[in-house]
């Protein structure tokens, strides 16, 4: 008998697509399928960072309601949308993240149920695979102690809590036996790793680059407060990727109060400059159009902005999130105002990546790509040459996190490794010809 087909939808961060890779990995009497249009069930992995994000889960659903699929909820919508879901008959059942190894049984239920999320489980097994991608996510840890007025993620994912040292090694092992040789560690908020066990993340990354056949360790997004002397210590293993990612949301001082920040400009920049003195590229997020955000505290921010030496940036128009302190407050912000705002600091941070890139270059720096992609580019015959031979493009990632697109004539694969020693850096990304 042929198994049943199921499709995952999965919305938000690295942290839920870690979840689904859990998911999957625990599937018995059914088979994963890339294909939504060919499934039998479908599971939605949401995301409730905002109000905007729970809106583009429910046109999803709403979506599929005259398809005739079986539709599961799951993720960080769970305790915020779960129920209405369920009581209006949009999806069949609901379950909270803690109950997402049991998803072989979920799947078999005959009735309607919603299974709540204790918020304070951890995965028990390791991961066997990671379908799909080229890179493995290793999630370190759940949960945040932090309470920052935007955000709702710990009232949705609990208390910080921390996997074993050795459950991770095991898991990192187990996939470099898959062929990954390529992680990156995730979680909610991973600077918090090993709090219970009085260790801090300098001590899990050193295990992890002594496992040999890791080539690349990718740290996730950090909090400068979490970021102590260890940490800074061990920065110098050839195995942990050049690119850093910081979360500072803002760099106005008003601001960072305002959002119940821990971090505070002026030793944001000392930390970002020493990084950047070290050869870092460096990533943060930034909150535009937050309550508050007034144009005398903007001319600030930006000032301020302007002197971190930031290649990579994630940057967002302030979205109220229900049930958080931010969203009780006034003094919105003009849409129009804090696009233009995100349009300013977006168009900084381009030119500043594009001038990393451009000095690399300079230097004669050599990057490693990790491929993702591969596609064969037609040539077309010339009337003196009968067998032309074809183009591969490939495309990847390089150790500073900048995207590379090579075209040469010799095959190369997905997953695989190439030295570029010559390369043109352009806005988009990088170009090279082997």
């Amino acid at each position: 008998m042929q198994k049943q087909k199921v499709y995952f939808k999965t919305f938000g961060c690295r942290t839920n697509l870690f979840d689904t890779q859990v998911m999957i990995n625990a599937l018995q009497d059914f088979t994963q399928t890339p294909y939504e249009e060919e499934s039998d069930f479908v599971i939605v992995n949401s995301c409730a960072v905002t109000n905007g994000a729970e809106s583009g889960v429910r046109n999803y659903i709403h979506r599929l309601q005259n398809e005739g699929k079986r539709i599961y909820f799951t993720g960080c919508g769970v305790q915020t949308q779960g129920q209405n879901l369920l009581d209006k008959g949009l999806v069949f059942g609901v379950f909270g993240h803690s109950h997402k190894e049991n998803i072989n049984a979920i799947l078999k239920q005959k009735q309607s149920f919603f299974l709540e999320d204790d918020l304070k489980s951890l995965d028990n097994k390791i991961l066997g695979d990671f379908v799909g991608k080229s890179r493995a996510f290793i999630k370190i840890q759940e949960g945040c102690d932090f309470a920052c007025s935007y955000c709702i993620i710990p009232s949705v994912r609990g208390k910080a809590r921390s996997f074993p040292q050795e459950k991770i090694i095991s898991q990192v092992e187990k996939l470099t036996q898959k062929g990954f040789d390529e992680f990156i560690l995730t979680g909610t908020n991973i600077g918090s790793w090993g709090k219970e066990f009085g260790k801090d993340i300098a001590n899990l990354i050193e295990s992890l680059c002594a496992i040999p056949s890791l080539k690349r360790l990718r740290i996730g997004s950090l909090e400068p407060s979490q970021i102590n002397t260890h940490f800074l210590e061990i920065l110098q293993n050839p195995k942990i990727e050049r690119h850093l990612h910081i979360a500072l949301q803002h760099t106005a001082p008003a601001m960072l109060k305002i959002m119940n920040r821990l971090n505070t400009f002026p030793k944001d920049l000392e930390l970002f400059t020493l990084l950047a003195n070290q050869g870092f590229a460096l990533g943060s997020d930034f909150i535009v159009g937050h309550p508050g955000e007034s144009e005398e505290i903007w001319r600030e921010a930006f000032a301020n902005f302007s002197l971190l030496p930031l290649t990579h940036l994630h940057s967002f128009i302030y979205s109220p999130r229900d049930n958080t302190p931010s969203a009780l407050l006034q003094d919105r912000i003009n849409g129009k105002i804090a696009k233009e705002r995100k349009q300013q600091i977006e168009t900084q941070v381009a030119k500043n990546n594009l001038h990393f890139r451009e000095n690399l270059k300079l230097r004669h720096k050599s990057l490693n790509i990790l491929i993702e992609n591969v596609l064969i580019k037609e040539v077309k015959a010339e009337s003196s040459d009968k067998n032309p031979c074809p183009k591969y493009i490939a495309q990847g990632f390089d150790e500073y996190y900048n995207p590379m697109q090579i075209e040469t004539q010799n095959p190369l694969y997905k997953d695989s490794w190439v030295l570029i020693t010559h390369f043109t850096p352009k806005m988009d990304k990088n170009y090279a010809e082997i």
